[in-house]
């Protein structure tokens, strides 16, 4: 029978347990769907015959319920949830969040901050001599020492400042199956030092076999050039191929990375989802109004892991690395046919794809061999000549699914890599995409059109979203649909200066777009964008970058995005000024704001605009009266 994992100790005497092998602790409510890690990590241990038992957003006041379970025979395994907890409690002007979408009924209050460093102190408390394996995004970006945005300051690796034993970075179903067998024979974990994809700590310097050595903590402390140098040392060893074993000095430990694992082959990313998941959250939530963000998810499709599109500010790439691994058709359709059962399906597949949604292959041949590029992206600044770009195994998935019955229409909503899109000789996936497969509109993220900021991005040029947006359109046109592009903007971002957002916003003029939405930089830990940020310099050049930190100008970066929002008038008329482009204050058709009212500009404009009109009346009044003496004479000659 299929159930969901153990949370108390009634579900142990259920199953005739005295005791559990692994009790996973979560900063999320427990949903056992294959979008959230523990629920993977959990099912993936079981498939193996373990016993596993989960605590999900324990009161982290007291030690009790870490006690729930007793103590486990194998360790503990800890996450803060499927985002980072920081990012979950507080806005990038860092104030606190009311809601939280993986908590009962969307409210907040239900982790702590750091949540992964809280759990691990009350479970040493409970159990000072049990194993503690940490994962999940929140550790896997936190293995070395790293720029904290909310003590800005820089903080030591997760492992140390959790006194944990090890860190499973990446997404580890892998890691995890390993870890658990070596504790299962025996193996103290502080011998389990041999495992791909994870991170350990020691005293013997000489432990790791040919290490790289990155500066010592101290080093980093005191100098943001060296840890610019050691972001980009990191940077270049997250492949499975090329990478070798990372350690950070500390004056009491040597913390080390081992190499990532190989990319997971797709006969074993298949076992993973077609393990027996419940699909939606446990029912001890229903009368709190479930967990919220099942909805996003419950009709939706994984099909792939990785990416190769190289987006600066992303983590994904520090995560889950750039070769990109796929689901097979056999067993996304199998999927898809268990969601059709669902009693609330509607008819409709809410979404197919991943990280970025048109990927389904490592980017070229060379990389299953000889690893990914060290300092060369797939896309930025021009797509790679060794680049595959074929969309026919996506839509070859995309028909299959639309020709499911009880499916009505299959969408498209994770992201779409306009300019791989682009790059492909073969519309014939373009045009499915628009006549099949987009609600109404499509939403894309090119992010800014500032070419400065986009190459600090690692964006695509703005002539290449242009050439995707024409198409786009025309495309639609020709097939008589009336469908929109949103594209995702982003202000503030390391590189963007005054200068760079008014060019956006006349951008966006120019279109007559008013963006609902827009981000601003968020600096979380593992993207090359957030060392931008924090040092102010380009780690691969190691040259000046401006960053806008100051939370007044970037409130005016903002404003400018959005400068038709009567809120924000203030805000882009000082911004205007500052940038000496008040050019952009009157009442003509390119000017963004009009002036303030009574003011010089205001009484100088409007007597311009009355000018300009009576010259445009009494041009027509002569045009007519020209016309009519024309009309007479031509009378008169008759």
């Amino acid at each position: 029978m299929i159930d969901f994992l153990p949370i108390d100790k009634d579900d142990l005497l259920e199953r005739g347990w005295n005791e559990v092998d692994f009790v996973l602790v979560s900063g999320d409510a427990y949903v056992d769907h294959p979008s959230f890690g523990a629920a993977v990590i959990g099912r993936v241990l079981e498939s193996r015959g373990y016993r596993v038992a989960i605590i999900a957003q324990p009161d982290w006041k007291s030690i009790k319920d870490f006690k729930r379970f007793g103590r486990p025979r194998l360790g503990f395994l800890v996450t803060g949830g499927n985002m980072d907890s920081m990012v979950n409690q507080y806005t990038v002007s860092k104030r606190m969040r009311r809601d939280d979408m993986y908590s009962p009924g969307g409210k907040g209050g239900y982790r702590p901050d750091r949540a992964t460093i809280i759990y691990s102190s009350k479970i040493k408390e409970a159990y000072s001599d049990v194993p503690i394996i940490l994962g999940g995004i929140e550790a896997s970006l936190r293995r070395f020492a790293h720029y904290d945005y909310w003590s800005n300051k820089i903080r030591r690796s997760i492992l140390l400042d959790a006194k944990a034993d090890l860190i499973v970075y990446g997404m580890g179903e892998e890691q995890i199956i390993k870890i658990a067998e070596a504790l299962e024979s025996g193996l103290p974990v502080s011998e389990i030092t041999f495992i791909e994809g994870t991170v350990y700590k020691t005293k013997d310097k000489k432990r790791p076999y040919k290490p790289i050595f990155l500066p010592h903590y101290d080093e980093i402390l005191a100098s943001k050039e060296t840890y610019a140098k050691s972001f980009l040392i990191q940077s270049n060893n997250m492949d499975s191929v090329v990478g070798k074993p990372l350690v950070e000095s500390y004056r009491d430990y040597f913390v080390v990375q081992n190499p990532p694992p190989e990319p997971m082959t797709r006969e074993v990313l298949d076992s993973v989802y077609d393990l027996p998941f419940m699909r939606t959250y446990h029912p001890i939530y229903e009368k709190d109004g479930g967990i919220p963000a099942i909805k996003e998810v419950k009709f939706s499709l994984i099909s792939n892991r990785g990416c190769f599109g190289g987006c600066n500010f992303c983590a994904l790439t520090y995560h889950q690395g750039r070769v990109v691994q796929s689901r097979s058709h056999e067993s996304i359709i199998e999927e898809a046919k268990k969601i059709i059962s669902e009693s609330d399906f509607k008819g409709y597949i809410h979404d197919v794809g991943g990280p970025t949604a048109n990927f389904r292959d490592r980017a070229c041949a060379k990389q299953e061999k000889h690893g990914v590029c060290m300092n060369k992206q797939c896309l930025d600044p021009e797509p790679c000549k060794q680049l595959k770009v074929d969309h026919k195994d996506y839509l070859s998935l995309l028909k299959e699914l639309r020709e499911l019955p009880e499916v009505k229409k299959v969408f498209v909503r994770s992201g779409i890599r306009y300019d791989y899109l682009m790059s492909d000789p073969n519309d014939e996936f373009f045009w499915e995409l628009c006549e099949h497969h987009i609600s109404g509109q499509l939403k894309v993220a090119p992010e800014h059109i500032s070419p400065k900021v986009l190459e600090k991005m690692g964006k695509p040029k703005r002539e290449v979203y242009e050439k995707f947006r024409n198409k786009y359109e025309k495309i639609n046109e020709k097939l008589g649909m009336k469908q929109f592009l949103v594209p995702y903007l982003m202000s503030s971002h390391p590189g963007s200066d005054l200068n760079a957002a008014i060019e956006l916003a006349e951008y966006l003029r120019d279109l007559n777009h008013m963006p609902e939405q827009v981000q601003d930089f968020y600096p979380t830990p593992g993207t090359l964008s957030t060392c931008m940020f924090y040092t102010e310099l380009d780690p691969r050049t190691m040259e000046k970058v401006y960053v806008p930190k100051n939370p007044h100008d970037k409130a005016m970066q903002r404003a400018l995005i959005q400068y038709r929002k009567p809120k924000n008038y203030d805000l882009v008329y000082e911004a205007l000024t500052k940038a000496g482009r008040r050019d952009l204050i009157g009442y003509d058709k390119h000017c963004l704001i009009r002036p303030r009212k009574g003011s010089h500009e205001d009484a100088y404009g409007k007597q311009h605009k009355k000018e300009t009109n009576n010259r445009e009346t009494n041009g027509s009044r002569t045009k007519k009266h020209t016309k009519s003496h024309r009309k007479h004479k031509k009378r008169t000659r008759l």
